[in-house]
């Protein structure tokens, strides 16, 4: 398949993907959108079948379960991208123990190997991001993973600790590709309402990620040691290159790229920062980021240390928060968008993250007296399951200011949560490890600045869509805004 071609045709779609009518026979640049609806650019090479309408040259239109066969390929496709980043965190978890032992290094120094691989991913967006900008999505992709599996099966080698460390932060620059290639071909695809749907269903698949990784690391080391999780990453990896080399086409065509250096790409970053609105849903869901980090590096202590929970009390709740918000994503997705507007879902999602940050801050400090583990579990539910709709919210509203810059707009929001993300996870410790005080006012903190920000930059109901940074404006139509139907 060719990673550059020559652009297919475009075809006019609505909100939900279908083709509205026959492809244009222009083929360097997008259609006009049409009537009530955005457009969504075709996909070309041989592996791709043309799902939106009939082709171009005369070939029968597939069938209804062959779109749907599609569809579904290119979901999980983009659902790997995302999980295979949490993946190569979390699996890891389970050997620290047995590194620090088999390396001889200090605990303190092994855990360096989870910081540099979370500070590649980070970095590595800002990177990748404007590349696939200026060279198509495919090929900075798999550059990507191929110097991710190689990475990975290096650190399966690693002869000490200091190595070790290295090649996590290679890992990590190399596995942010997945991520931030995967929001971009989403928003090359998609707009409006079946963007904010599509981002609910890749949550259904990473928010999975987590959970199992942990569990699948665990098992692994009952057959091998720390170097065997290294070496099932390394497989995951391969296979999931092979996939988008033989089945994930370029979607972004070539009229649509730029083809400037660096100085283009950082251009297109500053006017992207320069939009107000952009720049509030990004920050927004940074800050809505930061409360889920805090969650996720305070919640051990504050269930098993101070509630007195086992680790397998802990395992439970951590799941079911987890199911949570994959549950309620799948409900933003599928009920939610296209009924009601997205600005209005997104600012009910932030205030149930204070109410729920609220209450566990007042259960902390003893307000309501001595309280058990049952409220505090039901009020961290409450906050994940809300997450279900910040999260996707936030980026789907953001990427529909951009058509193309699509790479640098993803790398701008996954860089920007990572990093807030990383400051908060060191603020919920800063009382020690036997109070909840510290995450309850990291959660309620961050919560208030993400509402502000959105209330004070978004202003949602009055925010154009029209895009920025270079690419065509849309219009304010109400089935791309998600209007009330």
């Amino acid at each position: 398949m060719s990673e550059g071609g020559a652009a297919g045709p475009h075809v006019p779609r609505t909100a939900t993907g279908a083709a509205t009518g026959p492809a244009p026979s222009a083929t360097t640049g997008p259609a006009a959108p049409a009537a009530g609806g955005p457009v969504a650019p075709a996909v070309t090479g041989p592996a791709e079948p043309d799902t939106t309408g009939p082709a171009a040259h005369g070939h029968t239109p597939p069938s209804p379960a062959a779109a749907r066969r599609a569809g579904l390929l290119v979901t999980l496709i983009l659902g790997g991208l995302t999980a295979t980043p949490p993946l190569a965190m979390d699996m890891y978890l389970p050997s620290l123990p047995e590194v620090t032992r088999s390396l001889h290094a200090p605990a303190a120094t092994v855990q360096l190997t989870l910081t540099a691989c979370l500070a590649g991913m980070a970095l590595g967006q800002l990177v990748v991001g404007p590349m696939s900008d200026r060279w198509g999505r495919r090929r900075p992709l798999l550059a990507g993973l191929a110097v991710y599996v190689l990475a990975t099966a290096l650190c399966a080698l690693a002869p000490n600790v200091e190595i070790l460390v290295a090649l996590r932060l290679a890992q990590g620059l190399a596995g942010a590709a997945g991520i931030v290639i995967a929001r971009a071909v989403v928003r090359d695809l998609y707009d409006g309402v079946a963007m904010a749907r599509f981002f609910s269903t890749l949550m259904l698949i990473s928010g999975v990620a987590p959970i199992v990784a942990p569990l699948i690391g665990g098992q692994i080391l009952r057959v091998t040691d720390w170097r065997g999780v290294f070496v099932v990453l390394t497989v995951v990896g391969a296979l999931l290159g092979a996939v988008v080399w033989t089945r994930l086409p370029e979607t972004l065509p070539p009229a649509d790229r730029h083809d400037g250096g660096a100085g283009q790409a950082l251009g297109g970053m500053r006017r992207l920062l320069a939009d107000r609105v952009f720049t509030g849903y990004m920050i927004a869901g940074g800050f809505a980021f930061a409360s889920l980090f805090a969650y996720i590096s305070a919640s051990p202590f504050v269930i098993q240390e101070i509630y007195g929970a086992s680790p397998q009390t802990f395992s439970l709740l951590f799941g079911l928060n987890s199911v949570g918000l994959v549950v309620v994503g799948q409900i933003n997705g599928k009920v939610l968008v296209g009924r009601v507007r997205l600005d209005r879902v997104l600012a009910v999602g932030l205030v149930v993250v204070i109410l729920a940050a609220t209450a566990l801050l007042l259960m902390a400090t003893g307000v309501f007296g001595a309280v058990g583990l049952a409220p505090v579990a039901a009020a961290l539910f409450v906050l994940m399951s809300a997450m279900g709709v910040t999260m996707p919210n936030t980026q789907a509203l953001a990427l529909m200011r951009t058509e193309r810059n699509a790479g640098a707009a993803s790398a701008l929001l996954g860089t920007t949560s990572f990093l807030v993300g990383a400051v908060a996870s060191p603020l919920v410790g800063v009382a020690g490890e036997h109070t909840a005080v510290p995450m309850a006012v990291v959660q309620l903190a961050a919560a208030l600045a993400a509402l502000a920000c959105f209330v004070g930059m978004c202003r949602p109901g009055n925010a154009s869509t029209g895009a920025v940074g270079g690419g065509t404006p849309r219009p304010a139509d109400a089935e791309s805004l998600g209007e009330e139907s």
